[in-house]
């Protein structure tokens, strides 16, 4: 990996730029992500990035703010964390004190709700897209454990409503469990599947 002043600068304008052209929240980002640190910059693999996507889905908080924490120390550490939070947090910091400032402008402007509802639309572009590229890699994984969850997940989610809560609880113990038997394989035999 590069020297680590080069890989701080990088971390903190990677995530700041990031920040600043994401809207719609913590799962617009985290494809974003995976693109600059996964296939550009080839940081981290991609089953890590999807490692961090469900851990800052999991934890209390911002899902951009925890993915840019866990990133960020993945990469360099302590400190590479407080650089990415630093750039994940300043872009909208910056974006809604201006915003605040003119807000009597920007509320009653017709062109500003215009530009709002055609961010929504791409926010729900951004996010089938996310739903695309995850379940197909889980699919592709032909992991039948993690394809039933994911069906299961849908089901108890859109047509019985169950509270999210629970499903997250429910996903995290059939992970746990799966690693645990994964650890035990591999004390018996030595083989990782």
């Amino acid at each position: 990996m590069e020297n680590k002043k080069n890989v701080y600068k990088k971390l903190f304008s990677s995530s700041f730029f990031l920040s600043a052209f994401t809207f719609g929240g913590g799962f617009v980002i985290i494809p974003l992500m995976k693109r600059k640190f996964v296939d550009d910059l080839k940081w981290i693999e991609e089953e890590e990035m999807l490692n961090i996507a469900a851990i800052a889905q999991s934890s209390p908080g911002a899902v951009a703010v925890n993915a840019s924490i866990l990133l960020g120390y993945r990469i360099a550490g302590i400190l590479g964390s407080l650089v990415t939070i630093l750039g994940t947090v300043l872009p909208p910091l910056i974006i809604i004190s201006v915003i605040s400032f003119f807000y009597t402008a920007f509320r009653e402007n017709v062109v500003v709700n215009a530009v709002l509802k055609g961010m929504q639309a791409g926010v729900a572009a951004v996010i089938a897209d996310v739903v695309l590229n995850l379940g197909s890699n889980i699919i592709k994984d032909k992991d039948i454990v993690f394809i039933l969850v994911m069906i299961g997940a849908f089901i108890a989610t859109y047509f019985l409503k169950i509270n999210i809560m629970y499903i997250i609880l429910i996903c995290g113990c059939i992970g746990a469990t799966k690693i645990l038997i994964q650890i035990k394989k591999i004390k018996k035999d030595g083989d990782f599947q």
